[in-house]
This record gives structure tokens, sequence and C-alpha cells, in this order.
């Protein structure tokens, strides 16, 4: 690959690798597609009275001590999708994210201020389902109907900025508290480590050296690939949410807030509004499913992201469901179940969009002053 300065995340797969983050591409597109009902509610069942058992919103003791340190940005995501020229040329042009290197086999793209995103390729998917099958329509194309497209991309790492920095020290309270750090340098300055979410996930712990490169030098290149459409002039301004579906959302939330100072919001029977740092954005840890009954066997531990929202600049109700429109993408409203989007009432509005690759897309109106809905 050839030297791209200033560095970038993408060392983040081999790490990965190294630490066994990467499950069968068959399971996690299996899930995926289970979870795809999931990835569009927009509020805790518990919260809207919706719930078909009692909600215990008692929240899990953390399960070290925790390690003061402070999330303070996105460094990046790493996504793997099965043809990521078409992924990447979709996101520069309807979000305006900028190219910061395409290789050939992955691209990296500034999503505004906010940190980067990794779109590799490579991802094996399954056959097509045969004609019937109801996993091949699950909600429009980000819409209201119709058949959905195959998800054929997996949002499976991310890596977070922490302060203070020392490797040494970080390295060591992550060994002291059970976690087995693998470390992911680059030899420019960029530091990290990977370790394990107690569901396997991949989590990435880093110095600030990109943030740093991304604010010194502006994303400059092309993508291999042509755009699919004409590009907007949006800008992607805060990182509204991650939706984060888990296996116990009570042990995950209190893990992060452990590890990585995330603030929840208040246990909501099922989920946990968790703001990621004061100047960062949301993540909405979710439950991926009713407990088991007593004396069945437990499933298989796995956490999924299964959505992810973006606030952008401009945002205006009517135009971006008309910018959706005009590029042949369809859109499903999304107010936090608040009512229509047009009531002047409404704090939070937002649309779920579909990727070519099939990964749920949320385009909103989210801020630092409306980040938690409820």
């Amino acid at each position: 690959m050839p030297h791209v300065r200033p560095p970038l995340p993408d060392a983040a797969l081999r790490g990965a690798r190294r630490t066994g983050a990467f499950v069968s591409s068959l399971t996690l597109l299996a899930l995926l597609a289970a979870l795809l009902p999931l990835a569009a509610r927009g509020q805790s069942r518990c919260a809207m009275g919706r719930a078909t058992a009692p909600c215990d919103t008692t929240p899990a003791k953390p399960p070290f001590a925790p390690t003061g340190w402070k999330t303070v940005a996105l460094d990046h995501f790493s996504v793997q999708v099965s043809d990521y020229k078409r992924e990447a040329a979709y996101y520069a042009a309807l979000m305006n994210w900028r190219v910061r290197s395409d290789d050939g086999t992955k691209a990296v793209l500034d999503i505004g201020d906010i940190g980067s995103v990794e779109i590799r390729g490579g991802l094996q998917v399954p056959p097509a389902p045969p004609a019937g099958d109801s996993t091949a329509a699950r909600g429009g194309r980000g819409g209201r109907g119709g058949a959905r497209a195959p998800v054929h991309a997996v949002w499976d790492s991310f890596c977070w900025v922490i302060a203070p920095w020392n490797a040494k020290t970080v390295e060591a309270e992550l060994e002291k508290r059970g976690l087995h750090p693998v470390a992911d340098n680059d030899g420019h300055g960029f530091e990290s480590f990977h370790v394990k979410d107690p569901d396997g996930f991949d989590v990435q712990i880093s110095n600030d050296a990109h943030l740093r490169a991304r604010k010194a030098r502006a994303a400059s290149a092309t993508l291999v690939a042509p755009a699919p459409f004409a590009g907007t002039d949006w800008k992607s301004t805060w990182l509204d949410h991650i939706s984060f579906a888990v296996s116990n959302y009570k042990e995950s939330t209190a893990f992060y807030a452990a590890l990585l100072g995330w603030k929840p919001t208040g246990d909501e029977g099922d989920q946990n509004q968790t703001e990621l740092a004061d100047d960062v954005g949301n993540i909405i840890i979710r439950g991926m499913a009713p407990a088991p009954a007593p004396g069945a066997p437990a499933a298989p531990r796995r956490a999924v992201i299964n959505h992810v929202s973006f606030g952008i600049s401009p945002f205006d109700a009517d135009t971006v469901r008309g910018a959706l429109a005009a590029r042949g993408l369809t859109a499903r409203e999304d107010t936090g179940g608040k009512g229509d989007i047009h009531d002047p009432n409404v704090i939070y509005k937002s649309y779920h969009t579909t990727t070519p690759e099939g990964f749920d897309l949320q385009i909103s109106n989210g801020s630092k002053e409306n980040r938690v809905v409820k």
C-alpha cells in the first residue's frame, strides 16, 4: 500500500485479526438480518410502555475499578463490506465525507471533524435467499415498504481516543483488569491497544496522533469508484448515536463506563442511552433479546452495531427527504416516537435510509443540545 502522510487508521484490521475479533461472515450477516426490526426501533420498549415483561432498571455493578480515563474523540470506525468501492462512493457523495486514502482494497474517509471510517472489502456473503423468503423484505431501502437491500456490511470495531495517554500506563491498567491488550502502533506516532468487551467485540483505545494529523492536513484523495449520484452540501457535525445491540446491556454499559468513562443517562429496562463524552456523542446500548427462561441454555454472546446516526448541517426535514428521493433513496422518518417530523414541537428529527451494502444509515438534526431523546 502506498504510504499516505499523515498516517491514518489502516492498522486496525491487522490488530483486530490478532485479537480474534472477526467472527464468521455468515454468522454476522445472519445476526444482522435478525436484528433489522430492532434497528428500526427508536425508543425503549420499557420507556414507551410496550414491554411484555417487567422492566428491571437496576444497573449492573462495575466489572472492575474505573480507569479514570476520559473518551475525548472518535478515532475511527472499522467496516467490512462485500464491495467497498460502491459503499465508499456512496458515503462520499451523500454524506460529503472526504477521502483520506483508497488503495484498491479499502478506503479511509473523514466523517466531517468527527473522526474517520475505514471501509474495506472482502466480506463473504451467503447466496441470495430464495423468492418468498421472509428475510428478503424487512422494510424498504431505509423507507416504508418494498424489499430491503441485503445486509452486506459489518461495522466490526471502533477506536476511541482517550486521555490521559501513556502507553505503558494504559497497557498496565488494561492488564490489571484482565483485558489482555494487544498493541497496534503504526510507527509514525500512533499508539493503540485492542481489547474485547464482554461480548468479544473489538474495542481499540488510542492516543490522539490521528486526531492531530486530521486537523493538520485535510483529506484530498480520490476514490477508485465513480460517484453514484450528485453530491450534497451536507456536513456531518455530530455523532448522534451508535445503536449497539449486545447480549447483556447492563453488563456492557457498566463495562464501558468503567473502562472509557462513558456516562450512562439511566437504565430504561432494556437499554441505556449513554454519553460517550461531553463533545463526542452518544451510544444506545440495547438489550438484544429477553433473558432466557430459567434453566434454558444461554445464547452465545455477541454484539452488533446495527445502525449509526449522524447529525448533519444544514438539516431541513423536507429538503433532506427531497435530496434522498432525488438520488433514488427512500427515507423512514424517526422522531424518537415523539410525533410527526413537521411538528414544530418535535425536537429530534431524522430519516433512516440504506446504503448500497444494506447498512441502516440514519441522518438527523442531532446535536449536543438535543443529544438524548426520551
